[in-house]
């Protein structure tokens, strides 16, 4: 049962993630931590500063490890 309640929840904080990626623009499938690594890796100021900010909360590297080549193209996040 638990399995299945982590498994529940997990799936309910990744579609909060993606909506909020949709919200600022971003493809429907894209996490907003794999936006914001691109965009960092990009040059972006904003990138970087958001990077530094989930960074803190999810652990060093968490943005760039995030980032999926196969979602929203090669373009960076316009952060």
């Amino acid at each position: 049962m638990s399995n299945k309640l982590e498994r529940y929840c997990w799936n309910v904080l990744l579609g909060l993630d993606q909506f909020l990626s949709v919200l600022t623009g971003g493809d429907p499938d894209e996490t907003v931590s794999s936006r914001v690594g691109k965009a960092s890796a990009a040059g972006s100021r904003m990138g970087r500063v958001l990077e530094i900010c989930l960074d803190g909360v999810f652990g060093a590297g968490h943005c760039r490890m995030s980032i999926e080549a196969d979602e929203g193209g090669q373009r960076g996040a316009r952060y």
